[in-house]
């Protein structure tokens, strides 16, 4: 049975500047002669249009509003057209939309690169002109986004395989129009703990560790890693590094953690051997690698990497095993192994340093925009075809991976928590000012985080002054601690240095090795002697220097300064706190002191605002619109 009444020309919705004039038409058929009435709804109120009474409506664009138009013959029957937008933008660049504009769509608003908290939402918005309005649809990485139909995209969870770049296609009949592309980055973040054993109490010393430990540290920190390396921890001190490494891990975190050092297998488990592990190695005197992982897997990180530089020879296996739950089934571990089950792992003399051959091979390739297992493999080839190691050493790798992660994924260190971690270590250089007028420059190197180098390096001009030498000492030499820091100092730690830093940058150094054991403040002396030309003698200035106790240790004490929620104090000259990081002060009255702050701040996201964009109206309701309106019947004003 033919209706009363049938649309044959549906309004369409169009997106133009404010003062743009167009037609919106409505056509239909019945068995009698038709009435025509024009609606519209603008901020929630829906009123009659006095005298829009014809199948076409001018219109002259000033605000963005819903239009509707009913239709009706004279038996009271009536229907109701598509509701139409008429979006209008306020503010449009100028020469937009172009002089012979016939409708196509003209991009308004591209969307803006973002850097957003894993797990928090995601929104991208862009605006297209057009006649028709144009249609929306948005791409990740070239891909199509099923979903993402609207000029608004929304992500209410983000997860790190959103991160990416993104952009968007407007089209209507007239043809289409791209965006321009932005990235979006899911901040979460990339934490790396890496311990090399080098010094052992009952055991033979290992050469390659300092050496590997530096170069890995490095190539981590060019990846976007936040880095903490440790030289020659015993077992308290590994098991105190690990907790706050672990402190540290969150959801959606990429967290590495590598070991180079004496280590041994049993009965699948792998344990690393801590310098004061006595003979002979048994599972209570060494760290359990899986339990470090198992616990790495229960902060919900993204990415769990273990890279294992170490033997994995049978060992004792008289010895019970230590106990550790199964992992869970989430596919987010990789193990490197540096070599296979019951090998050893080698080490290799290259000029003046020893250097492990998993080492040589993974520093080639970790820089690699790969899936991280697939990286690991061209590691595992290359060692595989070194001459050296063949029959001798291969490498092993194990994972559970089911996305393809990679260490060069654009992900940021954010948050509170990690503000410590790798980062207000770093000291900034300081000049300071002997009485006779002599500058001289302070330098505060680290290659390593338990291990400081303070350098000294005179000024120009020294024409006043005659034969200037200087000398760093450490007052109170008897100080147990001290003595410690001397012995485990590493001769080609010193070799390491010179190949990193400019040669005249070291001709006054000291070295204080495993800061992590120091109890005090170090009191430190820089001497300067000399000869002053009028009277041909030789005079010696001082300045004294304590490097904090708080900065030393900072990885290993007893306070949480990296646990989320905690509360820092604020920094204050000649306080004992991990922002105050060096005192210098001249000698004997103390004028003319300074000091230098550690505290770094981490990048924040904050979401961009859309001020030029008009807002969505929220159409969830026009089907009862449009019944309120069919119920008011011909003639009337509305609902």
């Amino acid at each position: 049975m033919q209706e009363a009444i049938a649309i044959t020309e549906q309004p369409i919705s169009v997106s133009v500047p404010v003062g743009y004039s167009f037609t919106l038409r409505c056509r239909a058929q019945g068995r009698t002669s038709l009435q025509y009435q024009w609606f519209c709804q603008y901020q929630s109120e829906c009123c009659l249009i006095p005298g829009a009474t014809n199948q076409d409506l001018p219109i002259i664009a000033e605000q963005t509003r819903l239009y509707t138009c009913r239709v009706n013959d004279l038996h009271r029957n009536a229907v109701f057209s598509d509701w139409v937008k008429v979006e209008v933008h306020q503010c449009v660049a100028r020469g937009l939309p172009p002089r012979l504009w016939q409708g196509e769509p003209v991009i308004v608003l591209n969307p803006s690169e973002q850097r957003v908290e894993l797990g928090q939402p995601l929104q991208l918005q862009c605006a297209a002109m057009g006649v028709p309005a144009p249609s929306y649809q948005w791409y990740r990485n070239g891909n199509l986004l099923e979903q993402q139909k609207r000029k608004k995209l929304w992500i209410s969870h983000t997860k790190v395989s959103d991160s990416g770049t993104y952009l968007c296609c407007a089209s209507n009949s007239h043809g289409e129009h791209w965006t321009n592309a932005v990235d979006v980055h899911i901040a979460t973040g990339k934490i790396a703990l890496l311990v090399g054993n080098n010094r052992y109490q009952h055991h033979p010393n290992l050469m390659a560790p300092v050496r590997d430990v530096f170069e890995l540290s490095r190539l981590l920190k060019h990846l976007g890693f936040q880095v903490v390396s440790l030289l020659d921890l015993n077992k308290a001190e590994m098991a105190t590094a690990v907790s706050r490494f672990l402190q540290l891990l969150g959801k959606g975190v990429y967290a590495v953690f590598y070991y180079a050092g004496h280590g041994y297998e049993h009965l699948g488990r792998n344990y690393m051997v801590p310098v004061d592990a006595p003979q002979p190695y048994a599972p209570e005197n060494c760290i359990s690698v899986q339990r470090i992982l198992q616990k790495m897997q229960q902060q919900q990180t993204a990415l769990n990497i273990i890279l294992l530089d170490t033997c994995r020879k049978w060992y004792n296996p008289g010895c019970a095993l230590s106990q550790v739950q199964p992992l869970e089934p989430w596919g987010n571990t990789v193990y490197g192994y540096s070599t296979s089950e019951d090998a050893e792992a080698y080490e290799l003399q290259d000029g003046e340093f020893s250097s492990g051959i998993f080492m040589k091979y993974l520093k080639k390739h970790i820089l690699q925009e790969k899936k991280v297992t697939h990286m690991l493999e061209d590691v595992l080839e290359d060692i595989g075809r070194d001459p050296l190691v063949t029959g001798k050493q291969v490498m092993e790798i194990k994972h559970t991976l089911k996305e393809a992660r990679s260490l060069t994924d654009p992900i940021c260190p954010s948050g509170a928590a990690t503000e410590h971690w790798g980062h207000g270590q770093e000291l900034p250089s300081k000049t300071v000012t002997f009485p006779c007028g002599a500058r001289v420059e302070l330098h505060f190197l680290r290659l390593f985080s338990n291990l400081m180098f303070v350098c000294a390096k005179p000024q120009p001009p020294l024409a006043h002054i005659a034969d200037p030498q200087l000398l760093l000492r450490q007052l109170a030499e008897t100080d147990d601690d001290v003595a410690i820091q001397r012995e485990s100092c590493l001769d080609h730690v010193e070799t390491l240095l010179a190949s990193v830093y400019k040669r005249e940058e070291l001709d006054c150094v000291f070295q204080l090795c495993a800061l992590q054991k120091i109890q005090t403040d170090v009191v430190l002396q820089l001497d300067l002697h000399y000869i002053r030309p009028s009277t041909k003698q030789r005079t010696c200035e001082s300045l004294q220097m304590t490097l904090h106790r708080s900065l030393l240790s900072q990885f290993f004490s007893q306070r949480s300064d990296s646990q989320p929620g905690s509360q820092r104090a604020p920094a204050r000259t000649g306080s004992v706190c991990l922002q105050d990081a060096v005192v210098l002060s001249t000698d004997p009255k103390g004028q003319g002191s300074l000091s230098t702050g550690s505290a770094h701040s981490l990048p924040s996201s904050s979401p961009s605002n859309f001020s030029s964009e008009p807002e969505e109206n929220d159409e969830s309701d026009l089907g009862e619109l449009c019944l309120a309106l069919l119920r008011a019947g011909p003639g009337q004003d509305g609902p």
